[in-house]
């Protein structure tokens, strides 16, 4: 048993380097911490959110919050599984956290939706290297437990932003930018007009059959 950077690695039968258990495990700490400080934020948003989408954002917080767990569960149950010790409380995710703190004098509903989101897009951002950094290292198997959490996690980002979405945004496709893909738009406009325009001329000039 030696220690990790992070607490203790105790000897297993896995069949990984204990060096790679080590790398894997601190990732995973990391992590943790962010998804605990992530839980409890939205639990914060959960009990304070005020407006006219009070119980509808209210319940939403709560379902969100309550999946995190589940997930706070998944990576602290891999780091034990890997040897190693997972670091779970409220003082260390405070400190390990990649999470900004949350904002204490928001109340609205949209502000709240947007704070969750602005985090939830950090927290989604570092799931994804993790995927790589885990994969890299030859641990396919934690690779695919962040790949599980962030196929949820961007399922819940969409839920989020879908409250702030209005209005349409045009991108640059393709290496074109939005005044060539107005351009585009229109010239396929004008062609449309034009063939139009020589189809009905054409059947003016054909003759009408006797």
């Amino acid at each position: 048993m030696g220690s990790n950077g992070y607490g203790q690695l105790y000897s297993t039968r896995i069949d990984m380097p204990a060096e790679t258990r080590s790398q894997v495990i601190a990732t995973l700490n990391q992590t943790l911490a962010s998804t605990l400080d992530l839980k409890t934020q939205v639990k914060q948003a959960h009990w304070n959110v005020k407006g006219m989408d009070f119980y509808q954002l209210h319940e939403l917080f709560d379902e969100m919050a309550s999946e995190l767990e589940e997930y706070v569960d998944m990576v602290a149950e891999r780091v034990t599984a890997l040897g190693g010790l997972a670091l779970g409380t409220a003082r260390i995710a405070a400190t390990q956290s990649e999470l900004p703190e949350y904002l204490f004098d928001i109340l609205d509903g949209k502000d709240h939706i947007t704070a969750l989101a602005d985090r939830y897009a950090i927290y989604a951002k570092s799931l994804r290297e993790n995927i790589d950094k885990t994969d890299d290292l030859g641990d396919a198997d934690t690779a695919d437990l962040y790949t599980e959490i962030s196929r949820a996690i961007d399922k819940r980002l969409w839920f989020l932003e879908a409250h702030l979405q209005t209005e349409v945004e045009i991108v640059p496709v393709n290496g074109s930018t939005r005044k060539t893909a107005a351009k585009t738009v229109a010239k396929a406009a004008k062609t449309d007009t034009k063939t139009t325009t020589k189809t009905t001329a054409d059947k003016a000039k054909k003759p009408k059959a006797k």
